[in-house]
């Protein structure tokens, strides 16, 4: 690990100004935040990024979870993990998004990890954590490995020549379906953005994530008050048990009329640089049975445009059935 200095304010306008006058929204910016750590610190002994100093927001009052007007839940950005999985309010009423943070992770990385943290994690392509390799996610302009290299944990949708990582986070998938807020505050002030908009598809600029500038500080996540109590489930399919990372996941959601789908959500994780959805596959369940049948018409919608590299083709049926496992699941229907 290079040095750094250190700095560990005690508010909000404390730290914007430590991180002032960064170059933009990159990787490699010379002062980054740090809360729990539990990525950011092993990036930096890997090598892979190397900020000259950190500023540590552990301290600032952003770890509450707070009801909100119109019924919505307000996740502090520094609320660690595991007290947002547990909390009464999120099981209850937000059940698909504890799972999912369960999913993830040990219990004692989610005991250190924040939610904030959580939505800036970086992939674990191999390629990305070995600096002997190119990789224009980590070094611009160098090169993927993975694109002819061993590819089996990576992107079937989304993707492209410059890059096919993968996003790593359950709690982001479950998110997304939610239709969550994300709320940053910097120098210009504070600003909301969508969930479907925070993260970034590769392009031709796979370093950078997302739409979060260097400057910019994650507040809070904001939960909208339909949560998918009665229906909807998190799904991830994985190598084994347990501390692994999604091959693919699924965050489903329906609200029923008897057994007739008002409105459905499908997130995946796993497959993209980000938590995929797609509102064409949930406007072919829109008003229709909750089958089988319709659920594998869904999945094939929504992985229309997949595309397998030479390991990972086998992530397009492995999707396909995970879909309609946890659309069958969410709706309470039978299925192999």
């Amino acid at each position: 690990m290079r040095a750094f200095s250190y700095d560990r304010p005690d508010s909000v306008d404390a730290a914007l100004r430590g991180v002032a006058n960064q170059p933009g929204t990159t990787t490699e910016a010379a002062v980054k935040f740090v809360a729990g750590g539990t990525n950011l610190l092993d990036l930096m002994k890997a090598d892979v990024m190397r900020p000259d100093r950190l500023v540590d927001i552990s301290r600032l009052n952003l770890d509450k979870i707070e009801e909100v007007d119109g019924g919505g839940l307000r996740l502090g950005a520094l609320a660690r993990n595991s007290d947002t999985a547990y909390d009464a309010r999120v099981q209850a009423r937000y059940p698909m998004l504890s799972k999912a943070i369960l999913a993830g992770a040990s219990a004692q990385l989610r005991n250190m990890a924040t939610n904030g943290g959580n939505l800036l994690q970086r992939t674990r392509c191999y390629y990305f954590y070995d600096t002997g390799t190119p990789c224009n996610k980590r070094e611009p302009g160098t090169g993927c490995g993975a694109l002819t290299g061993v590819n089996r944990i990576h992107a079937i949708l989304g993707a492209s020549d410059h890059c096919i990582a993968v996003h790593p986070s359950d709690m982001c998938v479950a998110l997304a379906a939610l239709e969550a807020i994300v709320r940053v505050t910097g120098p210009k002030g504070e600003r909301t953005i969508p969930f479907a908009d925070f993260h970034r598809l590769p392009g031709d600029t796979p370093h950078i994530d997302s739409t979060l500038a260097a400057d910019e500080l994650i507040t809070a996540i904001d939960l909208p008050a339909k949560g998918f109590a009665e229906h909807s489930t998190y799904l991830k399919v994985r190598d084994r048990a347990s501390y692994a990372f999604a091959l693919v996941s699924v965050a489903a959601a329906l609200e029923l009329d008897g057994q007739t789908i008002r409105t459905a959500r499908l997130a995946l994780g796993g497959v993209a640089h980000k938590p995929w959805r797609d509102p064409a596959a949930e406007a072919e369940l829109a008003g229709k049975p909750a089958s089988l049948e319709n659920f594998r018409e869904a999945s094939r919608v929504l992985l229309r445009d997949a595309k397998g590299q030479s390991h990972n083709a086998f992530k397009i049926g492995l999707a396909e059935r995970a879909i309609v496992r946890a659309l069958a699941e969410a709706a309470g229907v039978e299925h192999p």
